[in-house]
């Protein structure tokens, strides 16, 4: 066998290693970056794809508005990516259910500097259930592009900014949940926030 037969072999070999690694991490996109199949919009607020990004946008009405999976998701691993402008104030909840723009579960804070950013709010329920601590509010990089992972499992909620840990909480109530995954744009007009990079792995 000629050395260039081997190295053919070597790189065919290597390649599909690569792509039964990727196939094997068990995540899954939940944005194919051509369109909005697999979510649905609440409220009368932007969502669009540009770019290859979706794009959350404060519209006339300035009012809460969320994008939703059309599946559910218990126990997962969420990681993604976001670019704030203006005050960028949005959020990302996990076991939610939607009627209309009012929304029942967990938002893990996507906000300006200086407002808990990984921190995990209850909407219409308790309110804060955990912020996070007053040194960490720096690791926000305004702007710029962050990274955000959130694993809920059973009770237990972790989040990470910038592969930072920011919120470990055990809450019996969550734990009894199950809804979307939900995607927010605050009321009060002037928000932009861009999203790439939407995976997810069921546990």
């Amino acid at each position: 066998m000629s050395i260039f037969v081997r190295l053919f072999f070597c790189v065919a070999f290597l390649i599909t290693s690569l792509i039964s690694y990727s196939q094997d991490d068990g995540f899954q996109s939940l944005f194919n970056g051509e369109d909005l199949d697999g979510w649905e919009i609440y409220g009368t607020e932007k969502w669009y794809v540009e770019d290859g990004l979706l794009v959350c946008e404060s519209g006339p009405d300035e009012a809460y508005g969320y994008l939703a999976t059309n599946e559910s998701y218990k126990n997962f691993v969420l990681t993604l990516e976001f670019q704030q402008e203006a005050n960028g104030n949005s959020g990302v909840f996990f076991r939610s259910s939607i009627e209309g723009t009012k929304i029942s579960g967990w938002q893990v804070e996507v906000a300006p500097p200086g407002n808990d950013t990984g921190g995990i709010y209850e909407s219409y329920g308790r309110g804060w259930l955990e912020q996070i601590p007053e040194e960490k509010e720096d690791i926000l990089n305004m702007g710029e592009w962050n990274q955000m992972r959130i694993e809920v499992n059973g009770d237990q909620v972790k989040t990470y900014l910038n592969d930072e840990l920011m919120v470990d909480l055990e809450d019996e109530k969550i734990g009894q949940a199950n809804g979307s995954i939900a995607l927010q744009i605050h009321d009060g007009g002037g928000i932009k926030v861009r999203w790439r990079n939407l995976m997810v792995k069921e546990l």
